[in-house]
């Protein structure tokens, strides 16, 4: 079968979310402490896996994120890889009303600051090892320091806009 490949010029950015969309994607809430205030940012375009030695992730955010510029001066991040039971508060961590992200939610602040959700799969303590301009994104690689897994917890997947769970 042959694909019928549109070229990108002047392409319909909807055509183009919808097919990057297409892509199913893990959903991971990075968070920290500054000063007395929780900041989060959700994240589908985190990536693990991009070094082993030493041990490095990455995630893309926009430009225009206001809550970026307060989480890049941190000296460390939580990212939270969110699960099953983060279905119902994944828009309200991510909501324009900044003040009402955490209403209701469970969080562990690490001594470094980093700040961790309750109940997820998976947590990583992070630091900012480089980022990178990327069109209208920066591409953010971080180290991590630390981890912990939860075998029991299951992960929740983004695709095509709607989030869905994971099946054996």
């Amino acid at each position: 079968m042959t694909a019928n490949v549109t070229p990108t010029t002047g392409m319909d950015s909807t055509e183009l979310r919808k097919a990057f969309g297409a892509f199913p994607t893990g959903v991971v809430a990075l968070a920290g402490m500054s000063g007395p205030e929780p900041t989060v940012i959700v994240a589908s375009s985190f990536a693990v896996g991009v070094s082993q030695e030493p041990p490095l992730v990455m995630f893309a955010v926009q430009q225009s994120s206001t809550t970026w510029p307060i989480l890049r001066d941190l000296p460390s991040l939580g990212v939270s890889v969110l699960g099953e039971s983060h279905t119902e508060i994944i828009r309200q961590l991510s909501a324009k009303d900044k003040t009402q992200r955490f209403a209701g939610v469970g969080t562990t602040v690490l001594p470094s600051g980093a700040l961790l959700l309750d109940d997820a799969p998976v947590h990583f303590e992070c630091a900012i090892e480089s980022s990178h301009a990327a069109g209208d994104h920066e591409i953010v690689v971080l180290r991590v320091t630390g981890l912990a897994n939860d075998h029991s917890k299951q992960p929740i997947v983004f695709h095509r806009s709607a989030f869905a769970r994971l099946s054996a």
